[in-house]
């Protein structure tokens, strides 16, 4: 980082094949659109380039650049404009692209796991994306949220008991009517 600060492209590209891939991922989850999701990496990227000095080393590299990928995500998605269309247009709008959780997570035996995670807050879903598929320990997802550790913990906590909570009563659902027939 010190060097990307100094203006060293190299350490700025060396960057960037090791963790773009890992905040397009994070920036794919809070956008569906694949191109928006592009755009949102450059900026992350400029702004890395731009704000390098200002890494402290209080947190891991790739914590403080999932972090500035986040933060611009957020600030580009909360001042876009909705996109609205005639309503005889709305029927013809093509299916987004699935996530690359979603295709992975395709199967009809994970179908009720996926749906149950998606009825989480986005404030759960997010701690479960950093900790579960970006692999980020507590005090790094804290560092990226810009939250406390003990925040993480307690909203990890919670989208695990709400997890528990739907999953066990999707199976409920499931067997209820599997002993119906």
């Amino acid at each position: 980082m010190r060097r990307v600060a100094d203006g060293e492209e190299a350490a700025l590209r060396a960057l960037y094949e090791t963790h773009a891939a890992a905040m397009l991922r994070l920036i794919r989850r809070l956008t569906s659109d694949r191109e928006v999701a592009e755009e949102i990496l450059q900026e992350a990227w400029l702004a890395v380039w731009r704000s390098a000095g200002g890494y402290r080393g209080e947190a891991s590299v790739r914590a403080w650049l999932l972090g500035v990928a986040r933060r611009q995500a957020h600030n580009r998605l909360r001042r876009a404009e909705p996109v609205q269309v005639e309503l005889e247009q709305a029927a013809e709008v093509p299916d987004v692209e699935p996530a690359v959780e979603e295709q992975v997570l395709a199967r009809a035996e994970r179908r009720d796991l996926v749906a149950a995670v998606k009825e989480l807050p986005e404030h759960l879903r997010e701690v479960l994306v950093l900790v579960l598929a970006e692999d980020l320990s507590y005090p790094q997802a804290a560092e990226v949220l810009g939250v406390p550790t003990g925040t993480v913990k307690s909203r990890m906590w919670t989208a695990r008991r709400l997890l528990t909570e739907t999953l066990t009563k999707a199976a409920r659902s499931k067997r209820g009517r599997t002993g119906d027939r």
